[in-house]
């Protein structure tokens, strides 16, 4: 009857840390849809356009120059993702502002399209190919800083054996983003966003000699941490809509009402 009051104390303690489903090591899940953000809300929340922007993104890269440990390897890899692109220009096309155009797989529409060109030659037929869209504006600037342990702390309790505590660390990325009118040369909006990344690992323990030659031992614990690629993709979307509104306020563009 000891023993058990014991063990339900030192669950108690952990589970007033965090919850004890977290405890448990999950099974294999099939892929899902990713979460809509509340910065991606934020976007799809802007004023009306009066019309699409044409835009075009010929790189947006990771520009920290930070590098990590891989784990259970000698090897080092790149701290934050190397999709920025990618992820920018499908926020751009979430909102109703702007219409990306493709420029980092340009090659490829190229030589596609001369695949095409000649098809349509051997069939001695009059179509020809529409010209490329060509972009008003070019979105420029990448992922300029990633700050690693700009906060860690922690809090942990031990009493008659039984022990818990919990530990966190927190990073940063930040964000330029600017717009450059490609007649000009002119940058017309910049913008710049951060994001904390922050990591938790929670514990408890227990330690207790129950009678002669007996002794109880227990620990538990978990550690969560923030995907890099969400809190790029929450900084750029953020970055965007506000690109957005302070093109609005300084009359760059024009709202529907």
């Amino acid at each position: 009857m000891k023993t058990f009051l014991i063990v339900a104390v030192s669950l108690t303690v952990l589970s007033a840390c965090s919850s004890i489903t977290n405890l448990i090591p999950p099974n294999k899940q099939p892929a899902t849809v990713i979460e809509v953000a509340n910065s991606l809300s934020d976007l799809k929340n802007l004023p009306q356009a009066n019309g699409k922007i044409a835009v075009s993104v010929y790189g947006f890269r990771d520009q920290t120059g930070q590098y990590k440990a891989s784990s259970g390897a000698s090897s080092f890899s790149t701290a934050v993702t190397q999709g920025a692109t990618s992820i920018l220009v499908q926020t751009l096309g979430e909102t109703d502002w702007f219409l990306p155009v493709e420029r980092e797989g340009l090659q490829n529409i190229l030589t596609e399209r001369k695949i095409v060109r000649a098809a349509i030659q051997g069939d001695d037929t009059d179509s020809e190919l529409p010209p490329l869209t060509t972009a008003k504006i070019i979105i420029e600037g990448g992922i300029v800083s990633y700050d690693t342990n700009i906060r860690t702390g922690g809090l942990g309790a031990e009493y008659f054996g039984i022990s818990s505590s919990t530990l966190y660390r927190e990073d940063q990325i930040t964000v330029f983003m600017r717009a450059v009118d490609v007649r000009t040369g002119q940058v017309l909006v910049s913008v710049s966003t951060s994001k904390k990344v922050l990591s938790q690992e929670v514990r408890a323990g227990l330690f207790r000699y129950i009678s002669y030659k007996r002794l109880l031992e227990a620990e538990a614990g978990y550690t969560t941490n923030e995907p890099m690629f969400e809190c790029v993709k929450q900084s750029i979307e953020k970055a965007v809509s506000e690109l957005v509104l302070k093109g609005i306020e300084r009359g760059v563009w024009r709202a529907r009402n």
